[in-house]
């Protein structure tokens, strides 16, 4: 059945593609997808379900691809046509699709197959739907209890269709996975096993495997009496994948379950069945078919709790490039299939119509590098080796035939030398030859029928092995064996039978028995059947142990026969050994055994599996034919099994019997349990001996005492059959001890002797338990109660109840006619509508006791009709914690529901199939407040509502909820944050990030791009996230990103801290003056300067004009100035200080500098008038430089010209005026033009020049600007 059309008809081609999805199989039709185009996948792929019969399985899935695909639904077992049974749907709002099948029933239990389709692929999930059939309910049950309690109906049921799963493999230990398949599979197998889990080395793990195993072995024993041969599971050609166990249970009927990645897969008989069981004795063969990807699993099978078997079934995807193609080949040469695989494999299954193939002498197996290229190579020859064969990998198969004909010059002797080399095995004295000895070289008996095993010696127990003919001493090539001899082993008195079988039917032969002719005058049958030739001895003995030889036409065979004589016992001897010894106490146990075989035989005994020698009370005597065991003065802890053992190199015979020795019961068992001690009786019970001495008791001998005499009274024998006494003759007050004996056919046991017992001692009941209302009506309520479990001592007659009406405090005696017999009543004196609680006293031999707790108000009216369904239910708010719900009461409807008197909230995890019931007790409100919840959790939500009547039918939503606020998208909310902060080195470094939003967001933290180091601690809280450094470095400077994301969008935030310290002055400032006027000072980096990008000078002056400190410069990034407006005659004083993020360093104080302003005696001339032309182009006296300048920080560039007239200055960025731009400080004082740039960023990258320009010409300098991050 489709949600939409049907699919697409069969694809061109067929890539098998890897789903995201674990179990989900992709199938791409075209070879290349087109762009913006997508085959179809599930994005959440349908769940396994087990629900109960009569409930409602839906199947949810969520799919994607483009263009939109088409989605299907089918089963296995049917078809699904009846829209009653299975409804489809599409959900528009959560986009998914649903299979919805309201009323499940156990024949709909099936493997349920989901397939999305498009043009470009096609994408399967499966899921299994498990059913818990229902008892059908007798007529008759509860039919006397009322609608009101239906508490007492409900019962918890626990259905495990889940085994627990293997825990998943951590790195450096052994996948758990490996150790399960160990444990059930045969040690030729482990390398195998091991290489395919990536262990190429296992010995060092097989001690812990020994005693997993061992442990294993003790589970299973409790279940399974004998296991054997366990095969993992393997495709055949008949495209089925089956394993299989030989088991024998102790118990037939226990439960065989079969688990599938830990979920139980159900299974039958039906050999069409997707999962197939087949029994044949004690072998259970487990098959699967129709094989799929999705079959791929872990799987194991358990009798019970107890795993017998584990194999895994890996399906890769695999197909064969090169198929296998047929074989022709001419006897005893070899023949070779070959197949290409499209995907590496590091082996896969070869297999014949017989069975699977192994590397062995017949077979070699082999695998290219590449392990593409598979290689079977079947060696020399047969006519036998004609058949199919089969190269299996994962599901796919390639078949083949191999044609063997027959040598065309096997009668011309070119072959002498090779099938000589076969037969060198047996070196006889007649074997000088030289022609073919090829007479079937390894067949096996009985292949053909000639020589295997009839039904006349069926219980004939030979060991057969297979050995190579016996050369012929002729080249008469017309003859050949086609089966030969077989070595045999039998017992004395066995019969034997030796077969062969010739290529011609009228060929003659002849029997020799260690090279001497026999006849049939030996006392053995030779038979003749066409070209089958037979030896048989009816009755073997040890004078038959011989060489065996036939001859024919110059051919002939050899086979060994060895006659074994383990140790037999006469079967009348036996039946009378096992028969029990039953003897008293004290006598004599005497046990004979003849017994027959090959000598030595070595004789054992066994009591109760402990082995006996001879001592003071044991006696043994053996022969060579017979075995006598005495056991003198046995006692009664002697009895139990008895055993011998025959053992001789031949074999082992075990016989049991059984010892019973009679004696005297022991003592009675206590503790003594006083049953009643009433005013004028005493009664009370004991427990029968724990021994009876081997035969019933007969009866319990009873003494008794008044404690504070020392005179025993007997009160007689009586009955045992029952281990409980009642005196009668008892003083009221008093206190008396008595004796018990018992008594069988041997004597009498030693007394249990009780504890002092009161008699007439007043002792009442205790309280009974709070009556239970089973129904009510407007004029009868139905009670009921349990006994009390302090019955006073004495047995309880009966009970008084008690009424009273709601609100008042006056108890009335119900039972006024005497007390009530039984545990319950029914209240017939009530009024229609009141309300009532009971309570209930129970009364004994000594009066009524306590009353009990009263019962829960009862109303006296006729049986109410569950609510119907709440109304307009809705989810008011909710929070990570809550769910807050509302809703509207049920409308009456009469005759069909009654009015609501409560409400019931029930959650289910979405994950669980169970649903929680929120509230014990029925609430009043309409509205409700679930607490408790999961945060991010998703549940389903439903209300009951509820009366006297019972429940009503649930009310839910169509949805679920996810335990969360309203969705928000992520932002900051702190408007006070900082962008940049500065810290001293070794300070604490703590940035505070308050946020907003909902669901609760990821929250990721960089530094410069990348991850966080592990000193940085990071505490995240659904209102805030705070980084942590306790002790920072200059390495921690940087830009800190938090990104804040959730499914309704993501917001970013970034803070540059920079980790610094007190710069360190700079070093000796030297002045030089260069241009009269100016000073220019030098001075060395400060040492902070190579480890802090940020770090730069600041330069001050003081004259002796003005004793006051001045900036002369700033935000200097190299390590020059030039100062001008020096004065002559005055006496400077510079100081250089480091500057960064912190403050300024200590200052570096420059020596003083001062120019002697020179006196000149004033002459005045009056020079003559000569024109001077001072003009001059302009030129850059200091040009510009590199500069590479950290991101955010202030950058200057500075060059010196000179020029007259004065020149214009004009500054270039790639090649754009900056004259006019407001983003740059531009100066030009006394032939220094600066550029400033107060916060570099990456769009100040690039190339600056300054262009000088006058009338004389035009010079200019560039440099390029870097911005480092």
């Amino acid at each position: 059945m489709s949600s939409n059309q049907d699919p697409p008809g069969k694809p061109p081609v067929a890539i098998k593609k890897r789903s995201k999805v674990p179990g989900v199989m992709v199938t791409q039709f075209v070879e290349i997808v087109p762009i913006g185009k997508t085959t179809p996948d599930f994005t959440r792929k349908p769940m396994p379900l087990t629900i109960q019969q009569g409930k409602k399985a839906v199947f949810k899935a969520m799919v994607s691809g483009m263009p939109a695909p088409t989605v299907t639904w089918t089963r296995n077992k049917c078809e699904m046509n009846d829209p009653e049974k299975y409804k489809i749907k599409l959900d528009q709002r959560s986009k998914e699709y649903i299979l919805e099948i309201p009323d499940v029933q156990p024949e709909q239990s099936d493997t349920y197959k989901c397939t999305v389709t498009n043009v470009f692929g096609e994408a399967i999930s499966t899921a299994i739907l498990n059913i818990i059939p229902v008892k059908a309910k007798k007529k008759g049950d509860n039919d006397d209890q009322g609608p009101n309690d239906f508490r007492s109906m409900l019962k918890k049921t626990v259905v495990t269709t889940r085994k627990k799963q293997l825990p998943p493999p951590k790195e450096g230990e052994i996948d758990p996975k490996l150790l399960e398949l160990l444990l059930c599979a045969p040690k030729k197998d482990y390398e195998k096993i091991c290489f395919d889990f990536g262990v190429t080395d296992f010995r060092w793990m097989l001690k812990r495997l020994k005693q997993l195993k061992k442990e294993r072995e003790e589970e299973q024993a409790k279940v399974v009496e004998a296991l054997d041969e366990v095969k993992q599971i393997e495709v055949k050609p008949n495209g089925k994948a089956e394993f299989s166990v030989d088991m024998k249970l102790w118990d037939p009927n226990s439960a065989i379950n079969l688990y599938k990645d830990g979920v139980l897969i159900p299974y039958s008989d039906d050999e069409n069945a997707k999962h197939c069981l087949k029994r044949d004795g004690t072998k259970y063969v487990f098959s699967i078919k129709d094989l799929k990807p999705e079959d791929a699993g872990f799987y194991q099978l358990d009798v019970e709790d107890a795993n017998v078997l584990t194999t895994d079934f890996k399906v890769p995807a695999v197909e064969f490039e090169a198929q296998l193609k047929d074989v022709k080949a001419v006897e005893s040469e070899d023949a070779v299939f070959q197949c290409v695989l499209s995907t590496p494999l590091n082996r896969i299954t070869w297999s014949s119509e017989k069975g699977s193939l192994d590397n062995e002498d017949k077979y070699e197996i082999t695998v290219s590098e590449d392990m593409l290229t598979h290689t079977l190579k079947v060696k020399n020859c047969d006519l036998k080796d004609t058949g199919a064969y089969y190269a299996i990998a994962g599901i796919t198969s390639s078949k083949a035939s191999l044609t063997v004909e027959a040598d065309p010059n096997a009668k011309k002797g070119d072959k002498s030398g090779k099938d000589l080399s076969n037969s060198a095995g047996l070196q006889k004295e007649d074997a000088d030859t030289d022609g073919d000895t090829k007479d079937g070289g390894g067949a096996e008996t009985g292949e053909d029928g000639s020589g295997g095993k009839t039904d006349d010696d069926d219980k004939t127990k030979k060991k057969q092995k297979n050995v190579p003919l016996v050369p012929d001493t002729t080249i008469n090539r017309d003859v050949q064996f086609v089966s030969g001899l077989s070595d045999t082993k039998a017992n004395v008195g066995e019969r034997v039978e030796f077969s062969c079988k010739l290529s011609s039917d009228t060929a003659v032969g002849k029997w020799y028995k260690n090279g001497k002719l026999l006849t049939e005058e030996d006392g053995v049958t030779i038979i003749k059947d066409g070209a089958c030739h037979r030896l048989i001895i009816n009755c073997c003995s040890k004078e038959d142990a011989a060489v065996y030889r036939f001859e024919a036409e110059g051919r002939k065979s050899e086979a060994t026969l060895t006659v074994e004589d383990p140790p037999k016992v006469d079967l009348d001897a036996l039946g009378k050994f096992s028969q029990p010894v039953i003897i008293k106490a004290g006598e004599t146990a005497e046990w004979k055994l003849p017994f027959s075989g090959g000598v030595p035989i070595a004789v054992q005994w066994f009591k109760k599996d402990d082995e006996l020698f001879p001592g003071l009370n044991v006696k043994i005597e053996t022969s060579d034919t017979k075995s006598q065991l005495r056991l003198t003065k046995c006692q009664r802890k002697d009895s139990g099994e008895v055993k011998i053992r025959l053992k001789n190199e031949y074999g082992t015979f075990e016989a049991t019997s059984k010892l019973i020795v009679l004696d005297k019961p022991t003592p009675p068992q206590g503790p003594v349990d006083i049953m009643e001690s009433a005013v004028t009786s005493v009664e009370f019970k004991w427990k029968p001996p724990k021994d009876n001495g081997g035969c019933p008791i007969i009866s319990y001998m009873i003494e008794r005492q008044q404690v504070g005499r020392n005179k025993w009274t007997n009160l007689g024998e009586f009955s045992g059959d029952n281990p409980s006494y009642k005196d009668s003759d008892v003083d009221p007050g008093r206190r008396y001890c008595y004796r018990i004996r018992a008594k069988n056919a041997e004597g009498i046991s030693d007394y249990l002797q009780t504890q002092d017992i009161a008699a007439g001692v007043l002792r009442y009941p205790g309280a009974p338990s709070a009556p239970k209302v089973i129904s009510a009506f407007k004029d009868c309520i139905n009670l009921t109660w349990c006994p009390p479990c302090d019955t006073g001592g004495t047995k309880i007659v009966g009970y008084n109840l008690e009424k009273k009406k709601k609100g008042t405090n006056y108890w009335s005696l119900v039972n006024q006619g005497g007390p009530i017999k039984d545990t319950k009543f029914s209240v017939k004196d009530v009024i229609e509508g009141a309300a009532y609680e009971f309570r209930v006293s129970a009364i004994n031999l000594s009066g009524a006791g306590d009353p009990s707790i009263p019962c829960e108000t009862v109303y006296a009216r006729d049986p109410m009709k569950p609510p119907g369904k709440v109304t307009d239910l809705k989810l008011t708010s909710s929070s990570y914690t809550t769910f807050s719900l509302a809703w509207t009461k049920p409308k009456e409807i009469k005759e069909v529901q009654d009015e609501a008197l409560g409400y019931y909230m029930e959650i289910r995890p979405i994950e669980s199939l169970d649903w929680t019931r929120c509230n014990s007790t029925p609430i009043t409100l309409t509205s409700y407040t679930v607490l408790g919840l999961k945060a991010m959790a998703a549940y389903w939500i439903r209300v009951i509502a509820t009366n006297y009547g019972g429940d009503g039918e649930p009310q839910g939503f169509d949805n679920y909820f996810i335990a969360m606020p309203p969705s928000v998208r992520p932002k900051f909310n702190d408007r006070n944050m900082k962008t940049f902060m500065v810290v001293r080195l070794g300070y604490t470094v703590r940035l505070n990030i308050r946020f907003e939003a909902s669901p609760l967001p990821e929250i990721t933290w960089l530094k410069d791009g990348l991850p966080l180091g592990k000193h940085v601690t990071v505490t995240n809280s659904d209102k805030g996230s705070q980084l942590l450094i306790p002790t920072s470095e200059r390495t921690d400077s940087g830009i800190y990103t938090i990104t804040i994301r959730n499914i309704v969008g993501h917001e970013s935030f970034s803070v540059e801290v920079r980790v610094t310290d007190d710069p360190k002055p700079p070093g000796a400032v030297e002045l030089i003056q260069n241009t009269p006027g100016t000073v220019t000072l030098c001075w060395t980096p400060s040492p902070d300067e190579k480890r802090d990008d940020r770090l730069h000078y600041m330069v001050s002056k003081r004259d002796s004009f003005k004793r006051t400190w001045r900036t002369v410069a700033d935000n200097l990034y190299n390590n020059r100035l030039t100062v001008v407006n020096i004065v002559p005659g005055r006496e400077y004083n510079f100081r250089v200080f480091a500057k960064n993020d912190m403050g300024l360093s200590v200052p570096c104080n420059a020596p003083p500098f001062q120019t002697k302003k020179e006196k000149e005696k004033v002459t005045v001339k009056i020079p003559e008038p000569v024109s001077l032309d001072l003009q001059c182009p302009p030129s850059i006296i200091v040009p510009l430089k590199m500069r590479t300048a950290p991101r955010g920080y202030e950058c200057c560039m500075s060059c010196a010209v000179k020029g007259n007239p004065t020149p214009r200055v004009t500054w270039y960025r790639n090649n754009l005026s900056l004259n006019t731009n407001p983003n740059y400080h531009i100066t030009n004082v006394c032939g220094v033009c600066s550029l400033l740039i107060l916060r570099v960023g990456a769009k100040d990258c690039g190339e600056y020049k300054v262009v000088l320009e006058n009338k004389l010409g035009v010079v200019e300098s560039s440099m390029t600007l870097s911005v480092r991050e």
